[in-house]
């Protein structure tokens, strides 16, 4: 039921006082309803309506129906200006109030109840009590067709055909301005808060509005749509949608909060409209309730979703314009929706597959499975498999392949591996592969081989630059780990290898036997003289050779940094056989040991070298290998064994003939330097088992290693330099006395030991040995040297 209240200015009321008050009202008004209702019951004449009105005039005077809630009941309030009172004071008004139960109002729109045959005009006097209403029923002209008619016929147009413009109908596109003001009550709506206001000089005007309004909506979404049809404080109504009049708003706007508001005098703002809206207006200007049905079923207003509904009925409808956020919008629906959408969404969308959108496509699929509508997932999948197609024919590199492929999956679509391994193969010929890493990790497991076949057939065939671009450091890595493909095809296998190799040196011997059997199977394949004259993809003696070549390339890419001596050991036990036939191979010892020279030959003294070069002499005795690791093992013998050895060993690095210069100029120095450490005696003796030659070489070095001071005679010496010095000079006499000299030697000596201190610190020295004294007075004086013991 309903419960009715009627409340004016009264001189005698229910209680007996005068003034405005409840005069009449239902029996059993829940607690709490009066005192809820009282807040609305207010009216004020518009600022330019006549101060006092005579009877004719009132008529004039907007009606205000408020819709809202009170307690959660509904509350309707229909407000009349009466002008003068009982007393004859301007500004009485009378409100007649009804609350009902929420299901009072159940398949109703409240904007419905504008001509109600309940509404009550004037007061009653003597009524002081009023019947429940046990129904609410609609006035006549704001139904839905009538209204859809009045629509039609409104606008620029349509006021020229049947005078609807000097009803008050408005200018322009009238669909266009619902579209904007459907907008407007759902962004309130959305939102919680906030209100729409109309503006028009006939509140007939503005009820029709919000009736159009209302009708668009569900039913149970009107009844969050509370509306005034007019208020002369817009800015102060707590309703979503709020009539008033042009004077009213004139004097309101400057401090209006709200921010939509529309002159139903000058048609439809400027700007767009959501497809939703548009939507609306469109269901209006067809009238097609049944379409407004069906966009409320699928998302009322303030729904996010209501975008994604539009654009579905639109679908369902043959709409070719729905954009691709609008699709967008609607995947989004049938993601929320599930397969919960009415069965009629699945009937009509069937015709519209074939022109959707690869996401909304696949979200259709998945929820028609799920909703046993089968017609509409077969055409998804089949409008899908269409889409992967244009989507691999597109793709600029393997991770766009295998979204493209994951998409497949997910709608049940076979995708033909050689289109997969096609695209590929195509992505890396431009020199896009970079990431196929991420694209292997998230492709279908039956398509990865696919995608990596097609991945290597295109570096296979791209250009150096392309090839390059694609082989970065981890798609190398990746490939390595397939070593058969990379058999398959040699040239790439070259490029990744080379890659590896050069980047993990912990890898370079292992990754050097994988390259020596690329070059192993092209000369393993049987050679094909009519390919070679065909030109056709067979193995040619020219091929053999190319790969050949890019193997070389690829070792010297790899040991680009020389290998230690034990690397290289490991090497020569792996693949010695094969390093005669790569010179980035041979050379490797060689490298190895002069590194290990440098500086001065002390690292060819460690047992690792000299372990490499006993086995590049047995693996490789020929070349400039073999002969460095003789003078290696010869820089051995020099610093290890006796005089007469240690002087065959150090003629033989001094007469290198064939090893490398740089190895062997650093192993002379080496050595000299450790040998100018051993005792005078030694020196003296492997001085004079020396060539000439080498003699003259040792002597020139020995002279170098002294400190400067020492070696230019400049006094005074500290003690080790002077030592130093007194040393080199004893080797000198100690060979004077074999009947051996060495010109330079002896020049620098007689230099050295002719100034005053040195020869007494010389004289000194040499007490003990009568003999080296005589030596020593037979160099100053220039005599030659004599043979005879000490």
């Amino acid at each position: 039921m309903a419960w009715q209240l009627h409340y004016t200015s009264a001189r005698h009321g229910p209680t007996g006082r005068a003034g405005f008050q409840f005069v009449a009202e239902t029996p059993g008004l829940p607690e709490g309803v009066r005192a809820g209702v009282t807040p609305y019951l207010s009216y004020r004449p518009p600022p330019d309506a006549p101060l006092a009105p005579d009877d004719s005039e009132l008529g004039r005077f907007p009606v205000s129906l408020l819709y809202d809630r009170v307690d959660g009941r509904p509350l309707l309030l229909r407000c009349r200006y009466l002008g003068r009172d009982y007393s004859g004071r301007y500004g009485n008004f009378f409100a007649h109030a009804v609350v009902a139960e929420p299901e009072e109002l159940e398949g109703l729109r409240p904007a419905e109840l504008w001509h109600a045959p309940h509404w009550t005009h004037l007061p009653e006097p003597g009524t002081e009590v009023l019947e429940a209403l046990d129904e609410l029923t609609p006035g006549s002209a704001l139904d839905p067709e009538s209204l859809a008619a009045w629509l039609a016929g409104s606008g620029r147009d349509g006021a020229e055909r049947d005078g609807a413009e000097r009803d008050g109908a408005g200018r322009g596109d009238p669909y266009d301005l619902l579209a904007h003001l459907v907008d407007a009550v759902d962004d309130v709506l959305a939102r919680g808060h906030g209100r729409v206001v109309l503006v028009a000089d006939d509140v007939e005007l503005i009820a029709r509005w919000i009736a159009v309004v209302s009708y668009s909506l569900p039913v149970a979404a009107t009844a969050r749509l509370s509306f005034v049809t007019y208020t002369a404080d817009p800015d102060g109504a707590a309703q979503r949608l709020v009539g008033t009049t042009p004077a009213v708003w004139a004097a309101a706007q400057h401090r209006a909060s709200h921010a939509s508001a529309f002159d139903l005098r000058g048609g439809a703002p400027p700007g767009g409209t959501s497809r939703f809206a548009r939507t609306v207006a469109g269901c209006w200007r067809g009238a097609d309730f049944a379409g407004l049905d069906a966009l409320g079923e699928l998302a009322p207003p303030g729904d996010p979703a209501r975008e994604g509904a539009a654009a579905l009925l639109a679908l369902c409808r043959g709409d070719a314009t729905v954009t691709a956020a609008e699709e967008g919008a609607a995947a989004e629906l049938l993601s929320r929706r599930g397969s919960r959408l009415p069965e009629w969404v699945w009937r009509d969308l069937v015709p519209g597959v074939p022109s959707m959108g690869l996401d909304l496509a696949l979200a259709l699929h998945g929820r028609a499975r799920a909703a046993g509508a089968a017609d509409v997932a077969r055409q998804c999948a089949v409008r899908v498999a269409d889409r992967v197609s244009d989507l691999l024919a597109e793709a600029s590199g393997p991770a766009e392949i295998t979204a493209a492929a994951g998409i497949a999956e997910r709608a049940g679509v076979r995708l033909d591996p050689a289109a997969v391994a096609a695209a590929a193969a195509r992505c890396a010929r431009r020199g896009a592969a970079a990431d196929l890493g991420a694209a292997l990790g998230g492709c279908p497991e039956d398509l990865r081989g696919a995608l990596l076949d097609g991945v290597v057939a295109g570096l296979a065939e791209a250009g150096e630059r392309e090839r390059a671009a694609a082989l970065t450091p981890g798609t190398c890595d990746l490939l390595h780990a397939h070593p058969e493909r990379l058999r398959a095809v040699p040239a790439v296998g070259c490029a990744v290898l080379a890659s590896v190799g050069r980047r993990r040196p912990d890898r370079r011997v292992p990754v050097t036997g994988e390259l020596l059997r690329l070059e192993d199977d092209a000369r393993a394949a049987p050679v094909d003289e009519a390919a070679a004259e065909t030109a056709a993809p067979a193995v040619t003696e020219s091929t053999t050779e190319s790969i050949r070549e890019a193997v070389s390339r690829a070792l010297a890419e790899v040991w680009a940094e020389p290998p230690s001596a034990d690397e290289c050991a490991a090497l020569l036990d792996a693949h010695g056989g094969a390093m005669a036939r790569h010179a980035p191979l041979a050379a490797l010892p060689s490298r190895t040991f002069t590194r290990l020279a440098f500086p001065g030959g002390d690292g060819l003294a460690d047992p690792a070298a000299l372990r490499l070069a006993g086995r590049v002499r047995d693996v490789l005795p020929g070349g400039r290998a073999g002969r460095d690791a003789a003078l290696v093992q010869a820089y051995g013998k020099a610093i290890t064994a006796g005089p007469a050895r240690a002087a065959r060993a150090l003629a033989e690095i001094a007469d290198a003939d064939g090893a490398t210069p740089q190895l062997a100029g650093e192993a002379f120095v080496g050595a000299a330097r450790r040998l100018a450490r051993r005792p005078p005696a030694f020196r003296a003796e492997l001085l004079a088992a020396l060539p000439p030659p080498a003699r003259a070489r040792l002597g020139e070095r020995w002279t170098a290693e002294l400190p400067a001071r020492a070696r230019s005679g400049r006094a005074p010496l500290r003690g080790g330099e002077m030592e130093q010095r007194n040393d080199l000079v004893e080797v000198v006499l100690r060979l004077r006395t074999r009947g051996a000299s060495e010109p330079a030697l002896e020049a620098w000596a007689r230099a050295a030991a002719g100034r005053w201190l040195a020869g007494r610190q010389l004289d000194t020295r040499l007490a003990r040995s009568p003999r080296l004294r005589a030596a020593l007075r037979a160099l100053l004086a220039g005599d030659e040297p004599s043979r005879g013991g000490r």
